[in-house]
């Protein structure tokens, strides 16, 4: 969890979760929160399954090197240390998994056993800027990834330590921020200003219907420009 930051209730980070990555990102910046190029995943965490729900959760954080063999343990996902600690950060959990590799992505640490041990611990997604793999039977227990690459092998995917903040596509991560993702993408929700979120998503999708009924009923550029003109935040 953020430092000093209770979590937030069920029914607050189900409301968050409803809506989709666009229109929170532009909640946010109706909220004017944090400068728009920044707060979000860049290039090398693509989402694998667009047709599943949107996912929200609290991250947990690690490292992996996949090019060289561990110093030791000969299973990807023997690492007790690391179920403990997953299992010590507050359900929805997102794991987010740095490879640190030079060439990251030569192998893959989560696949099917990984991501059914990670859900059945309270995760819902996987980010990355390595490999995943197993993508059919991942996909058919509603687990999302977020990956850099996909990978046929292992390889030799092992952790190196936890706990502490990563960098995934320029956004820095750490333990207990709280991460939303969909096909778009994946991007930080300031815990801060989460009570304020659905007020200000809630006017995005008012602006995006008032654009859908100017285009669908007599569109012309004087009913267009008078539309901008009186409203301040239409979202594009």
């Amino acid at each position: 969890m953020a430092a000093n930051h209770p979590p937030l209730s069920h029914n607050q980070l189900e409301v968050l979760r409803r809506y989709d990555t666009c229109t929170l990102s532009n909640a946010i910046e109706l909220l004017n929160l944090r400068p728009r190029n920044e707060g979000f995943i860049t290039g090398t965490a693509t989402c694998r399954f667009p047709c599943l729900p949107a996912v929200l959760g609290y991250a947990v954080t690690g490292r992996i090197h996949a090019a060289m063999p561990p110093v030791k343990g000969r299973c990807y996902f023997e690492h007790t240390d690391w179920w403990r600690y997953l299992a010590s950060v507050p359900a929805p959990q997102i794991v987010v998994i740095q490879d640190v590799d030079s060439t990251p992505g030569s192998g893959a640490l989560v696949g099917e056993a990984h991501a059914r041990i990670s859900q059945a611990l309270g995760s819902v997604a996987y980010v990355t800027n390595g490999a995943v793999r197993d993508l059919p039977a991942i996909e058919a227990i509603g687990f999302q990834l977020f990956s850099g690459n996909v990978s046929v092998s292992h390889g030799y995917a092992h952790i190196v330590d936890f706990g502490s903040p990563v960098q995934i596509g320029g956004l820095r991560i750490s333990s207990g921020d709280l991460l939303h993702g969909d096909l778009h993408g994946v991007h930080l929700i300031p815990l801060d200003a989460a009570s304020q979120l659905e007020r200000a998503a809630e006017e995005v999708l008012r602006g995006d219907r008032d654009i859908a009924a100017l285009t669908e009923t007599k569109f012309s550029m004087e009913r267009l420009e008078a539309k901008l003109q009186g409203r301040g935040n239409i979202h594009l």
